[in-house]
């Protein structure tokens, strides 16, 4: 008979139980995921991979943690991973001083259940229909004047925990994401130039109901049209500008400059060699201006229509909002249990971990720049004397500490006496961190706030790839870098 994921967490706790330790953690996950892929209207790479489960052992014991993780989950299979986390939490106590001994604080039990409401769910949808669907857009993307390249993809996940620990916690999920994109390349002979909707943060929470919701039959001509229109386009010559960075790529400004950055297990030394540390000290918080007044961030796990939402997280801690960026000062840090007691704050419901099988780590969830009261973006580009609006990442660069940055987007218009004039071709800029924040003097106001999500964020070593979104409305900058010659 085929074990449910509750019998699988009961098993591995009785395991656990005849073990000494002073916290312990057990995390099921099942993911199923189909993956569609099409270049020049034809389907080029179909994928689908279901029913990876997995459970992950978390034990502390001795002041260290330990971790073991399987997708056997037999009770030989779950009694040697419960064995192991065991052993390398008492092995690897050895090797830590009174002082570097972990510590965390109790946490009350919640027992949370929580499943996801969509209209169609991608995995009992007809594959031939779903195919249909799919096939009419990317033939209608093909075969344009200009146009030498194009693709189109569509990714479908589902994630199914069951999360327990030795305080009483228990919670119970499922929840459903898509990642759907198009882009055209257009060329003359002399170069190329890329259009991509709806973005490169194009995943949201849902069901199939996401690839209608985008329409992308409707948006393929005005791909088509700008890609060429780009081969055409002047640069940027100015030194510096005015700078309205709309959300699809200011999503990404805010997930390197600012989510990263204060992933607090970077200050401590547990995350360098892969993804980099950080610019900020623990002294800087509460005292840093990281950006102007207008810029307040947070950490929200509790918003459920973003990807990056949980009852609980891979450590017990429920959902919260935290506050990041207060009124341009840097408040808080999205953390851990065990970095929380080092930093003395409350642990910002950040533990996460990609399968079973993976450590959980300090991520971002839902990590968002509140929206301001600048009005719509038509108003903004309006009150915006000269300028460049730009969208739509193409490139990207930041330093191990996030501290220096250069980004280039695919297209951006040109703005003179509060109208568009014109577009522009690989609008680049750069800056410093702090700087570039300090330089934000208007953020657009809710009607114009959405969430923009990622299937692909990595970190860690052995590496994970996280899904996670951000919430931003469109945003000015004055006075940034757009030359290298600045």
């Amino acid at each position: 008979m085929e074990r449910t994921p509750e019998s699988i967490i009961h098993r591995a706790s009785e395991l656990m139980g005849a073990h000494s330790l002073t916290f312990g953690d057990i995390r099921y996950i099942g993911t199923d995921e189909e993956d569609f892929y099409f270049e020049k209207g034809i389907l080029k790479t179909y994928a689908s991979v279901m029913g990876q489960n997995s459970v992950g052992i978390r034990i502390l014991c001795d002041g260290c943690w330990g971790f073991a993780g399987t997708n056997d989950l037999s009770d030989d299979s779950l009694a040697y991973t419960v064995q192991r986390a065991h052993d390398n939490a008492k092995h690897g106590a050895l090797f830590k001083t009174a002082a570097q001994k972990v510590k965390i604080s109790p946490l009350s039990a919640v027992n949370i259940k929580h499943v996801q409401k969509i209209k169609t769910d991608p995995f009992t949808l007809d594959r031939e229909r779903k195919m249909e669907t799919l096939l009419a857009i990317a033939k209608k993307l093909d075969g344009h004047t200009g146009i030498v390249f194009n693709y189109f993809l569509a990714m479908f996940n589902k994630e199914y925990k069951y999360y327990w620990n030795t305080e009483g916690t228990t919670y119970e999920s499922t929840r459903y994401q898509v990642l759907p994109m198009m882009q055209v390349i257009a060329s003359d002979g002399k170069g190329i130039q890329t259009r991509t909707y709806p973005g490169h943060m194009s995943a949201r929470t849902g069901g199939f109901e996401i690839i209608d919701h985008f329409r992308f039959g409707e948006n393929i001509e005005q791909i088509v049209k700008e890609a060429n229109d780009l081969m055409n386009a002047p640069y940027i010559t100015d030194e510096r500008a005015d700078l309205i960075i709309a959300g699809g790529h200011l999503a990404l400004q805010l997930h390197e400059s600012v989510g990263h950055a204060t992933e607090a297990d970077r200050i401590f030394g547990m995350e360098i060699s892969y993804a980099g540390k950080t610019f900020v000290k623990p002294e800087m918080i509460g005292n840093l201006r990281y950006g102007s007044d207008q810029v307040n961030i947070v950490s929200d796990s509790t918003i459920e229509e973003g990807i990056g939402y949980h009852g609980v997280d891979d450590e017990g801690v429920p959902g919260r909002r935290t506050d990041i960026v207060k009124d341009g000062i840097l408040v808080g840090m999205q953390n851990s249990r065990e970095v929380a007691g080092l930093l003395g704050t409350e642990p910002s419901s950040n533990m996460k971990a990609s399968h079973g099988y993976n450590i959980p780590l300090v991520r971002m969830t839902n990590f968002s720049l509140l929206h301001g009261k600048a009005g719509s973006l038509a108003e903004l580009i309006k009150n915006t004397e000269k300028g460049y609006l730009l969208d739509h990442t193409k490139t990207w660069s930041i330093d191990d500490n996030r501290y220096n940055f250069q980004f280039t987007t695919e297209i951006g218009w040109k703005i003179e006496d509060g109208e568009i004039k014109g577009i522009v071709k690989e609008p680049t800029y750069s800056g410093i961190t702090p700087e570039f924040w300090n330089s934000c003097d208007a953020v657009c106001s809710e009607s114009e706030w959405g969430i923009h999500g990622t299937f692909h964020c990595g970190k860690g070593e052995p590496g994970q790839v996280m899904k996670l979104s951000h919430g931003v409305a469109p945003a000015r900058f004055r006075d940034v870098a757009v030359n290298i010659r600045a």
